[in-house]
């Protein structure tokens, strides 16, 4: 089954880090933009950070110098490091991204979501 699972969040107090990941399953991810994106409790979701097939990486600006995007084309998993974590960065977190085969595009695939929660 061609999807997109994201691991990696959990609680953690102000000031520490959590690293998530994504990984395409049955597919690998398509030359395109992969993101995360994140949605807090009442409000909408937001892109976080995204990233291209040639490594260009760009951030909303609450976590730029505290959180990094990185790609693992062999192993089709993207992570998103993040650093000095604020009690506002709590959210539920979503990859999104493009998924193919080597002969099929599939279409646009969010992640099923994984919560992050800073807090002391």
């Amino acid at each position: 089954q061609v999807r997109l699972v994201e691991s990696g969040g959990g609680l953690v107090q102000p000031g520490g880090s959590l690293r998530l990941s994504c990984a395409a399953v049955g597919s690998i991810f398509s030359t395109n933009v992969v993101a995360w994106y994140r949605q807090a409790l009442g409000k909408e979701r937001e892109l976080v950070a995204s990233m291209t097939s040639g490594a260009s990486a760009n951030y909303v600006d609450s976590v730029k110098g505290r959180f990094t995007i990185s790609r693992d084309n062999a192993k089709n998993i993207v992570y998103l490091q993040m650093n000095s974590l604020k009690p506002e960065d709590t959210a539920v977190y979503y990859c999104n991204a493009d998924l193919r085969s080597d002969r099929v595009y599939y279409g646009n695939y969010w992640g099923q979501g994984t919560q992050v929660t800073v807090s002391s």
